[in-house]
């Protein structure tokens, strides 16, 4: 799964892309150029997270559970779970359990 923030739409979009694969988490900003301002304000704005860094984020996990409601099947929570657990052992989850990080990839729009 990924988050997927069209940086540059007006106003930006913030998406949840194929919620149930459990396997890979990163955030895709699609624009024209990096602008990482742009993608904190976008994040902030749909309440899904903040950027952290240069290449990074930090995306609540409520929100992932939010945008994969009704788009996902039974098993996800337990798959989400998982997750959470590989990503707390990694080091990628806050300690409150509360955000991921994930890495910003940024997309080309043409």
């Amino acid at each position: 799964m990924f988050v997927k923030v069209l940086v540059d739409a007006s106003p930006p979009q913030v998406t949840l892309e194929e919620p149930a694969d459990c396997t890979r988490f990163h955030v895709a900003a699609v624009a024209g150029a990096d602008d990482t301002a742009r993608l904190d304000r976008a994040l902030r704005d749909a309440s899904v997270g903040r950027v952290d860094g240069d290449d990074d984020a930090r995306v609540d996990v409520d929100a992932v559970r939010r945008m994969a409601d009704g788009r996902v099947g039974p098993g996800w929570d337990g798959d989400f779970d998982r997750m959470r657990a590989y990503a707390r052992d990694k080091g990628w989850l806050d300690d409150a359990g509360a955000t991921i990080a994930a890495h910003v990839e940024w997309v080309s729009n043409g």
